[in-house]
């Protein structure tokens, strides 16, 4: 088994420290004195669960306290009881600086109220919680404790909450324009038994939690990837006794990163190196005055920032057993430590909070689910509509189902059933019978076949005019865009099998109302390529060859095979396989941007139009609480125009399928993002 795990210390005034290793078992305990900070707290309430809020200078860092139907108590670093605030009543709680409310950053703590098993949100000022809760969030099981991650990826706080029943709820927390702060739901992971305890890691992303009968877990604490669960030790299996105990998480910067864990049974606690997959180091007992032992250490909080007397910082530990009667107490890190042979590392700021890996934009509408579950939502395709722009449409593949249309506010206007339609693009004034039409084609896997429609925009409906069915001749026609020849006025549709085989087919009228493919062209490239725009005006196509880059080629039929890399993957750290969806953003006068979804790091990379096609940056979307619009994962395809949308898109959209639809979970979808805010992020322009 793989041993990790995550814990949280807490220790007592004038303690012994003792530890000893030994082939990974606790061979022997040499008590060494520790140099601890004295921190006896005198409660009127309980003492279940504390968290140390630093302030401007020591004489402010203040202790805020679980104390059950005594609410929220505060006290300062000498254990002296300074204010106590209602909060129903109280089983646990975390903090975490840095929140935003009302354009200030703000410490946010959330705790736990099981009168009615529900969350309570506090902005720590002067010293003391004041709730700034917009309502008490219900979760709607019994609840035993709250942890807080602030996701590395888009700079989020989400609060998690763990059941008696073995629930994770994952809730995003946003302030709203008055400044109340609320949740909305994520996710749900599903435990069979009861959970106890949490801790987050916001530099790493990962959330782990005590399963009490079980062990310790450890999940990717983004609720926009996959959960893989991973377990970091057992009970009766491992070096846990019979049942997991709380968990703290230690930063010393760099090589002295670790997870500590209590043994509930026996009051050990366990130390696992958190920079080497939560390695065990190492075991500890932990003894108090008089060298009486500390035998149920309850919940804990490490903090690596330097306290009064504590230069490495200090282990807060709730002593649930204490002759005096429950309290909390800090014990030298550097004594775990030093005794243990590991470094403390280097002393850290929790106060600095980091920024987003790029810049940040929200999707302001996004579309009803695809009615099928699982990876099924992949490519758009944007109609600008030229009288009226908010009547504009959103042509979108369910690629288990057939095709979508939805209106601006995401609605679902026409769904057809018409096979398993990977990808979609279209081009308008394409002449049927002599008359201008808008023309839709999709990668058909079903029949293996160019699918062809007509746009009706008048009815809002797509039509099939293919006569008949159009076979690719491929195994599995997959990515697909379409071009339309500045120089010739024909109009054309590209399409790959899954091998890396591309075709190009000619659409031409087949003078029955009808349209057929004529094939033109094949070429190929080295792996799996899908996403693809053509420039029409400059007469080249772009390809995401998924592993590799961005490849330019030519689109016109006669255009061979010769192709130029514009950004290869291993050049460029923004990217990270796969690549995938592409679309084009048009300033006229053959400048613009070309947009690529970097699939593995959730971004988009953004590159000049013309030119030396110089990268430009990327960005990122993210959550927006306030409307209840998650942020967008794992994309495939994306497309984006310059033209007016109509209100909020005046300036064109990146349209882009978000594969995993979270606030709440649902099947995928597909985001509406205004590009004012995409060339705000990152100081493009807009179409004027």
């Amino acid at each position: 088994m793989t041993n990790r795990l995550a814990g949280n210390l807490f220790g007592a005034s004038a303690m012994v420290l003792a530890l000893a290793i030994s082939g990974g078992v606790l061979a022997q305990e040499a008590a060494a004195p520790v140099g601890a900070a004295a921190l006896d707290t005198t409660s009127t309430g309980e003492a279940s669960s504390g968290v140390i809020v630093l302030g401007a200078d020591a004489r402010r860092h203040r202790l805020v306290s679980a104390a059950g139907l005594a609410g929220l108590e505060v006290f300062d670093l000498t254990g002296a009881r300074l204010a106590a605030v209602p909060a129903g009543e109280v089983g646990g709680l975390d903090m975490r600086y840095g929140f935003p409310i009302k354009g200030q950053l703000e410490t946010l703590l959330v705790s736990t109220d099981k009168t009615d098993n529900s969350l309570r949100i506090f902005a720590m000022r002067d010293g003391t919680p004041v709730e700034v809760g917009a309502r008490s969030v219900p979760l709607g099981f019994a609840v035993e404790n709250v942890c807080l991650l602030r996701n590395a990826s888009d700079g989020g706080v989400y609060a998690i909450a763990v059941g008696d029943g073995g629930e994770i709820e994952q809730l995003l927390l946003y302030a709203d324009a008055e400044g109340r702060v609320d949740a909305r739901s994520a996710r749900r992971i599903n435990l069979p038994s009861k959970i106890k305890y949490c801790v987050a890691d916001d530099a790493t992303g990962q959330l782990y939690a005590s399963q009490q009968a079980v062990g310790v877990w450890r999940f990717n604490g983004d609720p926009e990837a996959d959960a893989a669960p991973a377990l970091v030790d057992a009970a009766g299996l491992g070096r846990i006794s019979e049942e997991s105990g709380s968990l703290a998480l230690y930063d010393g910067g760099p090589g002295a990163r670790y997870l500590i864990a209590t043994d509930a049974s026996s009051g050990r606690l366990f130390v696992y190196d958190h920079g080497a997959d939560d390695k065990y180091v190492g075991a500890a007992s932990l003894t108090g005055r008089g060298g009486a032992a500390i035998k149920e250490p309850g919940a804990l909080q490490a903090v690596g920032t330097p306290l009064a007397g504590l230069p490495s910082g200090a282990l807060l530990v709730t002593d649930e057993d204490a002759p005096e009667g429950a309290n909390y107490k800090l014990v030298s890190i550097a004594a775990l430590t030093g005794a243990l042979s590991l470094s403390a590392g280097t002393p850290q700021d929790a106060r600095a909070v980091a920024a987003p890996r790029f810049p940040a934009v929200v999707a302001v509408v996004e579309t009803a689910p695809v009615g099928s579950p699982g990876d099924a939502a992949d490519d758009p395709a944007i109609w600008a509509d030229p009288a009226n722009p908010a009547n504009s449409l959103i042509i979108g593949t369910d690629k288990k189902a057939g095709l979508n249309l939805y209106d601006m506010q995401g609605r679902v206007i026409q769904h057809l059933p018409d096979g398993k339609m990977n990808n979609v693009d279209l081009r308008e004034g394409f002449m049927l019978g002599g008359q201008p039409v808008v023309l839709v084609t999709a990668s058909d896997r079903t029949n293996k076949a160019v699918a062809i429609y007509r746009l009706d925009t008048e009815a809002r409906r797509l039509i099939n005019i293919a006569d008949g069915v159009q076979p690719t001749g491929q195994g599995d026609p997959y990515g697909q865009c379409m071009y339309r020849s500045a120089r010739t006025g024909k109009t054309y549709v590209f399409i790959n099998d899954s091998n890396g085989e591309k075709r190009q087919w000619e659409l031409v009228d087949a003078g029955n109302g009808k349209v057929r493919a004529v094939r033109v062209r094949d070429f190929a490239f080295s792996s799996q390529v899908e996403g693809c725009v053509a420039d029409d005006a400059a007469g080249q196509l772009y390809v995401a060859e998924e592993d590799v880059g961005l490849w330019r080629l030519s689109a016109e039929p006669d255009g061979g095979s010769a192709m130029t890399m514009l950004a290869r993957i291993s050049d460029n750290p923004a990217l990270k396989d796969d690549l995938e969806g592409v679309g084009l953003y048009d300033l006229g006068d053959g400048r613009g941007y070309l947009v690529v979804s970097s699939q593995g790091n959730d971004s988009y990379a953004v590159f000049r139009r013309e030119g030396d096609q110089a990268y430009l940056g990327s960005f990122i979307v993210v959550a927006d609480g306030a409307r209840g619009i998650d942020g967008v994962s794992e994309t495939d395809g994306l497309d984006v125009t310059s033209r007016n949308l109509g209100p909020g898109f005046e300036h064109g959209a990146m349209i882009a399928q978000d594969g995993r639809n979270v606030l709440p979970g649902e099947n995928q979808n597909f985001k509406y993002v205004p590009w004012t805010w995409i060339a705000e992020a990152l100081g493009l322009e807009v179409r004027r």
